[in-house]
């Protein structure tokens, strides 16, 4: 017979959906942006989505008196989700809790790494499934950028934008809303000479202080992507030297449709599905978890311990509904 867990949930350390998208933009992440989480009732499930083809269907709308309206309906083509259990674990020894307990809240900081831990790896996972050349590949959704965008006064990035834009309406009817990329990525494409000149030109501001807004105008776009300060992951194993590696790649760039709500029917290129039984908030809230925080004892160690988890899965919804772009910085 299974013993239950003593484990106990800290909801005064726990996410809120608001608070998770919160503490992502704090540290510069973009995965719950380009990936947007949606719960769900069912740890796994076969579940539908609308076809390119229904889509994009017209038909006949006319009435003539007397008759009824012409009917048709969306065809639906099955795709499946199955979450899994991520998070990570920080012990709270009494003796250092003791200790420190004048200097620095340790529950706190150690609270923090753990949930630190399991944002990064999130970041990691959307980024590996965003940037797949084996799912983009092909004429249709890739394009190798014959003028890098750190060669300020040959790149053209607004016509390499138009140029997967089309792509993607040739491949889907659907039009982007986002370019996802580095800032290291974003800071070359804001000084290429036709992104300034552009800005220059409709007196947008001084071009020293262009922002994502800014840039994602020019582009025509609503939103640039742009993953921050934290886009860094140690690409070593553990106890080998460290290895700093960006998250979101200098060699990478997308453009995509990304969702905007929780409709799990809206055309997006990728979704994360968050199971609602595992994240479960405080009974009578209505607020559910997307980061859940727990707290048990070791007694054998004189430890407590705060562990960060979540349960999800992260899906592509319709490759056609984004355009991967190579070469995008000078290696």
């Amino acid at each position: 017979m299974a013993v239950p867990s003593t484990a106990i949930t800290r909801l005064d350390l726990s996410a809120t959906f608001s608070e998770f998208d919160l503490a992502m933009s704090r540290k510069g992440f973009i995965g719950a942006k380009a990936c947007q989480p949606i719960l769900v009732g069912a740890q796994s499930a076969d579940v539908g989505k609308i076809t390119i083809e229904s889509m994009l269907q017209t038909g006949d709308d006319t009435r003539a008196p007397g008759a009824g309206y012409k009917r048709g309906d969306f065809e639906f083509t099955k795709f499946s989700y199955a979450t899994d259990d991520h998070g990570r674990e920080a012990p709270l020894d009494d003796r250092t809790l003791r200790i420190y307990r004048d200097l620095i809240d340790a529950e706190g900081h150690a609270t923090q790494r753990a949930i630190d831990q399991v944002l990064r790896n999130y970041e990691i996972a959307c980024a590996a499934l965003l940037y797949d050349t084996n799912t983009w590949t092909g004429a249709a959704l890739t394009l190798a950028i014959t003028e890098e965008w750190d060669t300020a006064n040959a790149a053209v990035p607004i016509n390499d934008v138009e140029t997967a834009r089309q792509k993607m309406l040739a491949n889907s009817g659907l039009m982007p809303n986002a370019l996802i990329c580095n800032r290291k990525q974003f800071f070359n494409l804001a000084h290429t000479d036709q992104v300034v000149g552009l800005i220059k030109f409709w007196g947008g501001d001084d071009p020293k202080r262009i922002n994502a807004a800014m840039v994602a105008a020019v582009l025509d776009l609503d939103f640039v992507l742009v993953a921050g300060g934290d886009n860094v992951m140690n690409a070593a194993n553990e106890g080998q030297s460290a290895s700093p590696s960006s998250i979101w790649s200098d060699e990478y760039a997308m453009l995509a449709r990304v969702a905007v709500t929780d409709d799990p029917q809206e055309p997006c290129v990728a979704r994360t599905f968050m199971w609602d039984e595992e994240n479960a908030g405080a009974l009578g809230s209505g607020e559910e978890l997307a980061l859940v925080v727990e707290e048990y004892r070791e007694e054998h160690r004189r430890s407590s311990v705060v562990r960060a988890r979540n349960d999800r899965d992260l899906v592509v919804m319709y490759p056609e509904a984004a355009f991967l772009f190579s070469n995008v910085t000078t290696i």
